[in-house]
């Protein structure tokens, strides 16, 4: 009876680092897939070059309110708040969700990608403890 407990056990030790493995696991994923499906329009912050908007401090922003920056008019005058749900529907669907953006179509409908990708934007933005929101 006791050896079979000394693996559970040890399960359950571990349970705080592993979560962390895990959330940095998942923070690695979403970044590789930032800069594969993301990056080649958007930088993470305004120091950098990009066609887009940059995406530091998405989560909780308003749409269409980083100064200097061009938006289409739907977008600036959409009042939507840059929430985890609405980054997923725009990652989905960007044309369906926002007719008449001038982004082009994105069309990440991997929810798993999604998750990854949420995840990510949650860690370089400025909401409680960085963790991922969930929708």
């Amino acid at each position: 009876m006791k050896l079979t407990l000394i693996p559970f056990l040890a399960v359950l030790a571990a349970g705080p680092a592993l979560a962390d493995n895990f959330d940095e696991i998942k923070l690695q994923a979403g970044q590789a897939l930032f800069e594969k499906e993301c990056r080649r329009c958007h930088a993470v912050g305004s120091q950098d070059p990009s066609y887009g908007p940059p995406l530091e401090n998405v989560v909780g922003r308003a749409a269409g309110s980083v100064v200097d920056y061009d938006y289409s008019i739907a977008l600036e005058a959409s009042g939507i708040v840059w929430t985890p749900a609405a980054l997923r529907a725009w990652l989905e669907d960007n044309d369906g969700f926002m007719p008449g953006t001038k982004m082009r179509h994105v069309g990440i409908e991997d929810r798993t990608v999604q998750d990854f990708i949420l995840f990510y934007l949650t860690s370089i933005s400025d909401v409680a403890g960085n963790k991922a929101i969930s929708d």
